[in-house]
């Protein structure tokens, strides 16, 4: 048990692990549960394990609207980004090799397209609105004859600003692209439906929806026009799509993560919309605190603030009984602005200024409140000269 541990206000980089998630997964790691191989078919624990991990890959399907056989497991949404990227890139080159992505995509994309443009791969990303939001319009104007594939995520994961999924898919679609939509951000915050949204393929993580860390997924649509390349080989597994021992106890508890996202997804965001209406109301009088989040396009457990006159880095070391960030987990060694909130067209000053806040299913009215007290006395702290 962690004593005297900070308010743990960083739910976006990732979240605990639900305590029934937790109990599941307990299951399938010693000799007296099930913890056999998946892949070992010739004796009962591997049908066992078996038996488990297609348990997990419906109650994923479930969630987002899919067919169980449509799940391909990964050790996380960056591996998902990269299997939908590469592989249906290089599988799809003879068709053409133009993708179209966002600038303030997360890095799991922005870089494996950099590294598709070293293979010859052509890549276009779009500017953002200022909300933080992909124009379908936008889309439109950059989609060529080469275009294969559009990748674009549906919840921000430094602003929380939602896509239009559906209308992107139209776009794309339209002019005979497939769409990968990374959702590791949506999970139990927005209602996901692959069929009705238009998806072709889509990445999912455990860890930021109350599951474990090191196990994904990828939704890939069957049909004869999405076919991808692997990029890990030894043994088939996936439907060919990625090979390895499967981890059923990880397998196991993103199942259980999914089912109660499905199952508590609404009431979680219910209550965490009041937190966040607790937390900006806490800020209102303050002249320096500016939000970066267009609140009334975005899901509720994320706000970034900017905090006019104090250095971002210098906030975040007086708020020791916080636990925040200023911006993504994945870029956070970096001491140069998000490039996110610059990608939205916030000043550099301002985006210096700038800590990201998210909430989540074990927040409470208590944490928010100590948490803006501390917030406020350390702004008091650092603005007086």
């Amino acid at each position: 048990m962690v004593t005297n541990a900070p308010i743990y206000l960083d739910y976006a980089a990732t979240t605990p692990v639900d305590p029934r998630v937790a109990e599941v997964m307990s299951r399938h790691l010693t000799l007296e549960g099930v913890f056999a191989n998946p892949a070992s078919r010739s004796h009962m624990p591997g049908w066992q394990a078996e038996q488990v991990v297609e348990g997990a890959r419906r109650q994923v399907a479930d969630l987002i609207g899919a067919d169980p056989r449509e799940i391909v497991w990964t050790s996380g949404a960056t591996e998902a980004d990269n299997l939908a990227l590469t592989g249906y890139l290089r599988a799809n080159r003879a068709r053409g090799r133009h993708l179209v992505t966002s600038s303030i995509e997360h890095k799991a994309i922005l870089d494996t397209a950099s590294a598709l443009e070293a293979e010859g791969f052509e890549v276009t990303r779009l500017v953002p609105e200022r909300d933080g939001r992909i124009s379908p319009a936008r889309l439109a104007e950059a989609m060529r004859d080469d275009t294969v594939l559009v990748s674009l995520m549906a919840v921000n994961n430094e602003l929380g600003t939602i896509n239009d999924v559906t209308a992107l898919a139209e776009v794309a679609h339209a002019h005979g692209a497939a769409l990968h939509v990374d959702a590791a951000q949506a999970v139990g915050r927005i209602e996901l439906d692959v069929a009705r949204q238009g998806v072709d393929l889509m990445s999912l993580s455990g860890h930021k929806a109350y599951g474990p860390k090191g196990i994904g997924a990828l939704y890939v649509r069957r049909s004869p026009d999405i076919r991808l390349e692997a990029l890990i080989h030894g043994g088939g597994h996936e439907r060919g799509m990625r090979s390895g021992t499967l981890a059923t106890h990880q397998i196991a508890g993103m199942g259980e993560a999914f089912a109660l996202a499905e199952a508590e997804g609404a009431a979680d965001q219910e209550r965490i919309a009041a937190f966040a209406r607790r937390f900006l109301g806490g800020l209102e009088g303050l002249e320096t605190v500016h939000c970066n989040t267009e609140t009334s396009v975005s899901v509720p457990n994320i706000v970034n603030l900017a905090f006019d006159g104090v250095d971002g880095e210098s906030l975040l070391m007086a708020l020791r009984g916080i636990a925040v960030s200023t911006g993504s987990a994945c870029n956070s060694a970096s001491l140069e602005p998000s490039y996110v909130l610059k990608g939205i067209g916030v000043p550099r000053a301002r985006a210096l200024t700038s800590l990201r806040f998210s909430f989540g299913r074990f927040t409470s009215d208590t944490d928010i409140d100590a948490a803006l007290a501390e917030l406020r006395h350390a702004l008091n702290a650092l603005t007086q000269h």
